[in-house]
């Protein structure tokens, strides 16, 4: 939806009147800024009008960089900045009626960029990649077409808008274009359906420096449209212009498309992103709680690192546990140190049948192996390492992690402080053991139904 006349009116006063604070000679800002107006707001350009050409000059060079600085404060966004004269309103007007309509709702997101993109040995190469194409674009024949594949949510669309701001931030002169597959699907459909009859297609194409096409495996048994990236694809690459694609597979996987066209996707550079380690997982998190405007500190270790093992499928996920958790600390239950109790409580309708149950707590289970063998609490999870009290506690330790699905550092430090090696080894243990010893079966067995019950 365009914005009303006085809306646009609104927005420019209140430009304005942050300008005259920043603006030290009332002079200046009296013979060149009051007065002027905002004509309209066409994709991500203002079209300032102002009072007469020297004004205009003087506004998009000098004072370009404060203007540009005050918009971004008030609209929190970054527009780009027209200056004109009310007689050259018509010619503006006029060559707004021709623009080409093809991609009007594409943009690049501010939010993703380089600096916030968590690196690790998961996504360093993919990352390096894409930061050496976005300083480089179109120069490195080579690695053109940069292809980046991974699973859903590992952060292939977060590259490519860091690709396209970097660009934007330091080569604001190449013209930069996003979009999905299916935004391609779509213009093309209008196309061939009439709705653009004064406009080309591939002469739009013919403008753009920088290519980037999300998720182009939808491209995949749609014949006459791949015709048409064909052609573009080979167009933009003759002209030297750079191209980056996203998909879940590598090209070679890529089913349903002409075999040209997957040659050429693999033609240039192909970067892979993997499911996050643990510690990468733990640095998301970590910029994801410090993003929210909240302390690190406030969080127990052994949350974070319960996160990054249950919630580790990919950054979706995991981003997704975490706002939950923050929801829940912030409006159901407030406080203002998050323990693994509190944590577990948040995220416990996404644990699945493999998440802690109502009424079921690792004091539960410690107890009720306790029970099963005739020991007490104290002597289970202390330092008594007879073979019946150990084998014990190795069960209570495989209880714990599967039937709640615990980190192991959290189980260790309800052992006395155990190291979580020391955890996982009893864990393994039970597991190995549990395939052939018959009496460690029916135990394992018995003691499940009790603690479900």
């Amino acid at each position: 939806m365009r914005p009303s006349i006085s809306e646009i009116t609104q927005l420019w006063d209140r430009i304005l009147e942050r300008l005259r604070g920043k603006i030290n000679d009332r002079h200046i800002f009296d013979s060149f800024f009051a007065g002027s107006y905002l004509h309209g707001i066409d994709a991500n350009t203002m079209v300032v009008v102002v009072n007469s050409g020297l004004a205009a000059t003087l506004l998009a060079t000098k004072y370009i960089d404060i203007i540009s600085s005050v918009v971004r404060d008030v609209t929190e966004s970054d527009f780009s900045l027209k200056f004109i004269q009310s007689s050259e309103i018509a010619t503006i007007t006029k060559q707004a009626e021709k623009k080409p309509t093809f991609f009007a709702n594409s943009f690049i997101n501010r939010k993703f960029t380089f600096d916030n993109f968590v690196v690790g040995t998961s996504n360093r190469e993919a990352s390096q990649a894409a930061l050496m194409i976005a300083s480089n674009p179109g120069k490195l024949y080579n690695y053109n077409p940069l292809f980046i594949f991974s699973h859903s949510g590992l952060g292939k669309t977060h590259l490519l808008h860091a690709i396209g701001n970097y660009i934007k931030d330091n080569t604001p002169a190449l013209r930069v274009l996003y979009i999905s597959t299916d935004d391609f699907v779509d213009e093309f459909i209008k196309y061939v359906h009439g709705d653009r009859e004064s406009e080309n297609l591939k002469d739009f194409f013919k403008a753009v420096d920088v290519l980037m096409v999300d998720d182009i495996q939808f491209l995949a048994d749609k014949t006459k449209t791949e015709e048409m990236f064909f052609h573009i694809f080979n167009a933009l690459i003759n002209a030297g212009k750079q191209i980056i694609l996203t998909s879940d597979r590598h090209p070679s996987e890529l089913k349903g498309l002409e075999s040209r066209l997957v040659s050429r996707f693999g033609s240039g550079l192909t970067m892979n992103i993997t499911k996050p380690d643990k510690t990468t997982c733990v640095e998301i998190l970590k910029r994801k709680i410090e993003t929210n405007g909240l302390d690190v500190k406030t969080f127990d270790q052994d949350v974070l690192e319960f996160f990054a093992e249950r919630f580790s499928n990919n950054v979706r996920e995991l981003e997704g546990a975490l706002n939950r958790l923050l929801f829940y600390v912030i409006n159901i239950k407030q406080a203002k140190h998050i323990d693994m109790e509190l944590a577990l409580e948040s995220v416990q309708p996404l644990m699945g049948a493999n998440g802690p149950k109502t009424g079921l707590s690792e004091t539960k289970i410690i107890n009720s192996v306790a029970d099963f063998y005739n020991l007490t609490p104290n002597q289970l999870t202390g330092k008594i390492r007879t073979s019946q009290i150990a084998m014990a506690r190795h069960i209570a330790m495989y209880l714990i992690r599967t039937m709640l699905d615990l980190p192991f550092l959290k189980i260790g430090s309800l052992f006395g402080g155990k190291d979580h090696s020391t955890v996982m080894n009893a864990v393994s243990k039970v597991e190995k053991s549990l395939k052939t010893d018959q009496s460690l079966m029916a135990a394992v067995d018995q003691l499940q139904k009790r603690l479900k019950a």
